[in-house]
């Protein structure tokens, strides 16, 4: 078995914050760490002190991590970021709320003394002596010491300390990962109780030396062992009194949510599977009952997770298409007003949100990049509500004068229609750039709505079923929300999330076919009319021509696709590749273009040309990857993370400092080949919409979801069978037919005994090629 673990964040709002500019205001961002690796840093949302970000992460970490804290920051362009305060919660705390941790939480201050992190490697032995025994503490090396000086490093030492007796090591200049090999002995008492505690601090010549944790150990239970040596984790000092701050440093609004999964090898899943994928290639043509019955016994708070499991473990199967039509034909069978037609927050609605998130995000980003980006970029004051217009100066020095409602109004129309023209043309030009899949799942769509109302009177529903997901529930919320959809690293400032807003109403309007409903809403919205009109042509000739696919072109564009290896992430990096002596410049990076698939990382000058780089004497060599901001830097780090681990050639430790003159400049080893002071960290890594398919975890959320319902499945199979008793499958066909249902329930047995008599251990997995660089 293999257990994952993973975390759901969400970081919704702050209130109340101190104010930390001299305006009277601050610039709040978050940091999120989890054991002090910070995975996560929101977008800043300037100058207020109830900051907004509603922003979202799947997390996956390892099961035994200890805490995740939330840093709310200040920031500063002039000097260092300021910490405003920080929420910490810890695993145990997360577990305790089955249903997830959800409401606000007080900032504390963050204090020094408790902001500890690292591990210290310690070798403690207990001798007999000639009149009592002998402790003995061996102070090996740390690794991952918190950084204490401007220079980003720090000059520790260990201190030792039992039944009033201290012992210290030397000082290791400049290092967050100090080696000593230091060895100090006291004696032991029968009977003391005391126990040996061992701090490390870091050295400071004019002010008091910082705490940088420390361990305690219980010399009772060493005793007993006799010999104990590993990694210590460095704990904080919580032996001062807090000072009670609650509420003065404001607020945080937070949602998590911890999920532990015990995954079990692909054959036991297999007859889940199997039967889930029966059903669907039975469509609406056979007796299948599950996916009706999923979708009935499926609450609306976990519809959203469920149609996504459902949907990730068909796409795996290569049967997303055919699930995706199913349900079409469900709610269809179900739907006589055609105003009412997938507006619901039905399981085919959420599903079909999951499908175009995984499947068509690249995409979304090809046609709607530019545009956004130049909303961004022309930053100008659009409103068409004259009852929210701003009127205010133009002209040039000396020749002001105000500029009047009319011509506010009349240059925010032509900019509006500048944007949804240009957004229109593009979705016109796309048809090949969208997805096979993605096209014959419309096609089938457009069918079916069209079958269900053939009338003339009906000529725009099949139409406006498309764009009842594309563009009101695919295009529309990215524009609005350009950040959570990965089109922007920071959030839109106000003037900007009004042109996104009314761009994206435009866009409702055009994916409505102008309706009379749509326009009377907003009367005001009338300005933008004629381009309206006319992107509703636009888009019908768009929806024809990208329906119009054949079974055998959508199998060779698949079968295209399927023999090149996808990228997993790519994009512009600096990069360094030291071969001197001299420090890591600037200058020295050079700006190449990166691409990671599940085979190799590779560079070059521009995204078209690649070749394979490898040194005159073949060995490896350290390449230094530079990214522009820390969200940058962790997407790039949990990508690598993602498709090297199951690499056998991974190694195991590595150096996170730079090899500069004769020695390594993070622990001062001299050998340039030698081990790495630092584990390598590969375990923590965020969700993303291109994430490989884990088809064994998918089906293990759908097993643990159906067992959550299997009492209304029981109910169900008794209605069904005649009053059979609870909990007996029927096995023999003369007494009840072995149906569907029946079948689900005996899975579920077989997978409920699977899980409490599996051996622990993950099962062997298939061998990975190594993951190669490449220029």
């Amino acid at each position: 078995m293999a257990k994952r673990s993973s975390l759901y964040i969400r970081i919704v709002e702050g209130k109340n914050l101190p104010a930390k500019d001299i305006t009277g205001s601050s610039d709040p961002y978050c940091i999120v760490k989890v054991d002090n690796e910070p995975i996560i840093r929101t977008a800043t949302v300037w100058k207020t002190l109830c900051p907004f970000w509603g922003e979202e992460y799947q997390v996956h970490l390892p099961p035994t991590f200890h805490a995740v804290a939330f840093y709310v920051m200040d920031e500063d362009a002039l000097s260092r970021d300021d910490v405003i305060g920080k929420v910490c919660l810890t695993r145990d705390t997360i577990a305790s709320h089955p249903k997830g941790f959800s409401g606000w939480a007080h900032l504390t201050e963050v204090d020094p003394d408790e902001e500890v992190q690292g591990e210290i490697h310690l070798r403690l032995e207990v001798w007999p002596g000639a009149r009592a025994c002998r402790l003995r503490c061996s102070v090996l090396e740390a690794r991952d010491l918190a950084p204490k000086d401007r220079n980003g490093t720090s000059d520790p030492f260990v201190r030792v300390r039992y039944k009033g007796r201290t012992r210290e090591t030397s000082i290791v200049k400049k290092s967050c990962y100090p080696r000593w090999n230091e060895t100090f002995e006291f004696e032991l008492q029968e009977g003391a109780m005391e126990a040996l505690c061992v701090e490390a601090w870091d050295w400071d010549l004019v002010s008091r030396n910082d705490f940088l944790g420390k361990v305690v150990i219980d010399v009772q239970r060493l005793r007993v062992v006799q010999q104990e040596e590993g990694w210590f984790r460095l704990q904080p000092d919580q032996s001062k009194s807090r000072r009670h701050d609650e509420g003065n440093l404001g607020s945080l609004q937070l949602e998590v949510r911890l999920r532990d999964e015990t995954v079990l090898p692909s054959s036991y899943y297999q007859p889940l599977v199997h039967l889930l994928c029966h059903e669907v290639k039975l469509g609406m043509q056979g007796p299948g009952q599950l996916i009706p019955l999923i979708e009935e016994t499926t609450s609306t708070e976990c519809r959203q997770d469920v149609a996504t499991n459902l949907l990730k473990l068909f796409l795996g199967q290569g049967l997303a298409k055919d699930f995706l039509d199913l349900l079409f034909q469900l709610e269809l069978s179900r739907t006589s007003e055609t105003n009412t037609l997938f507006r619901s927050n039905s399981l085919a609605s959420k599903s079909m949100e999951s499908f175009l998130k995984v499947a068509g995000m690249q995409y979304l980003h090809g046609v709607l990049g530019p545009i956004i980006n130049k909303v961004f970029e022309e930053k100008k004051y659009v409103e068409l509500d004259p009852s929210k217009v701003e009127v205010k100066d133009v002209g040039c020095s000396g020749l002001h004068r105000p500029q009047t409602e009319a011509e506010v109004l009349e240059q925010s129309a032509q900019t509006l229609r500048a944007h949804l023209g240009a957004l229109l043309s593009a979705l016109s030009r796309s048809v090949r750039a969208c997805p096979a899949v993605v096209r014959a799942t419309f096609r089938q769509l457009f069918r079916r709505v069209r079958e269900r109302f053939p009338g003339a009177q009906h000529e725009n529903v099949p139409f406006i079923a498309v764009t009842s997901f594309l563009c009101l529930r695919f295009f529309s919320p990215a524009i609005m929300s350009p950040k959570l959809f990965h089109l922007r690293e920071r959030h839109a400032d106000a003037r900007t999330s009004r042109t996104l807003l009314l761009l994206a109403k435009a866009v409702q309007n055009v994916g409505n076919m102008d309706t009379p409903a749509s326009r009377a809403k907003e009367a005001w919205m009338e300005p933008l009319q004629p381009t309206v009109r006319q992107g509703v042509a636009q888009l019908k000739d768009f929806i024809t021509k990208l329906v119009d696919i054949e079974e055998k072109d959508e199998l060779d564009l698949q079968r295209t696709l399927s023999l090149q290896a996808p990228p997993v992430k790519e994009g512009p990096l600096f990069i360094h590749r030291t071969k001197g002596k001299g420090p890591l410049m600037s200058s020295s990076f050079k700006k190449l273009y990166f691409s990671l698939t599940t085979e190799a990382l590779s560079f070059a000058k521009t995204p078209s040309s690649k070749v394979i780089y490898t040194d005159d004497a073949g060995r490896p060599q350290t390449a230094y990857l530079q990214c522009k901001c820390v969200n940058e830097l962790n997407q790039w780090l949990s990508a690598l993370r993602k498709v090297s681990i199951n690499n056998t050639g991974l190694l195991g430790s590595y150096h996170p400092g730079v090899f500069r003159g004769d020695k390594w400049s993070c622990c001062h080893q001299k050998e340039k080949t030698g081990q790495g002071c630092d584990k390598t960290r590969s375990r923590v890594t965020l969700q993303e919409w291109n994430d490989p398919l884990d088809h064994d975890l998918e089906a293990q959320l759908i097993y643990r979801h159906l067992l959550g319902v299997e009492a209304m499945l029981w109910e169900r199979h008794r209605e069904l069978s005649g009053g059979a008793e609870a909990g007996t499958v029927p096995t023999s066909p003369g007494k009840v037919p072995e149906d569907s249902l029946a079948r689900l329930l005996r899975v579920l047995q077989d997978l409920r005994e699977a899980h409490s008599s599996s051996p622990a251990g993950s099962p062997p997995s298939e061998p990975n090629c190594l993951l190669e660089l490449q220029t």
